[in-house]
């Protein structure tokens, strides 16, 4: 796998691109899951934990996950990148350009996510790479949610000597 330095701006420009890699692997989201979510986050929502009105009430005749659960699973959804970036000291999300739920996720689908480069800066504190996600349930074709994430890397800190 190929490694560029979070400060090579330059490099990092060279896989901006218009396509996207691969898809991950997929996760399944259970209602066990959902549940959780709501206990957690306090939001008992019925289209989210209530399986038998969801049923009878909801359009999507289940329940369906929140969609800041489906956020949230990003960091499970492992995919195998041609190329990562190396040399930081740490990284911190630095929020979102852009964030929309499309569709839905079914309780007991599984989802799946893709990624592309969108745009690197530098700056002052480090290297900023906005990067474009789409979760996707599998089989389907329209998009769960898309995100354009922001994320600065940073150098790595100095230690004082003593």
């Amino acid at each position: 796998m190929e490694e560029i330095r979070f400060d090579d701006v330059e490099k990092l420009r060279t896989k901006i691109s218009d396509a996207f890699s691969e898809w991950s692997e997929s996760i399944e989201v259970t209602q066990d899951m959902i549940n959780r979510f709501a206990e957690l986050t306090g939001d008992h929502q019925w289209i989210h934990v209530d399986v038998e009105r969801a049923k009878r009430e909801s359009p999507f005749r289940t329940t369906i996950a929140h969609g800041f659960l489906t956020l949230s699973l990003l960091p499970c959804m492992h995919s195998n990148p041609s190329w990562k970036i190396a040399g930081y000291g740490n990284a911190t999300n630095y929020g979102a350009d852009k964030l929309r739920f499309v569709s839905p996720v079914p309780a007991g689908a599984k989802v799946h996510a893709r990624s592309r480069l969108v745009a690197v800066e530098g700056r002052p504190q480090g290297t900023q790479v906005k990067q474009e996600i789409q979760v996707q349930v599998v089989g389907q074709e329209r998009p769960a949610l898309i995100y354009e994430m922001l994320v600065l890397y940073h150098p790595p800190m100095k230690r004082a000597a003593g």
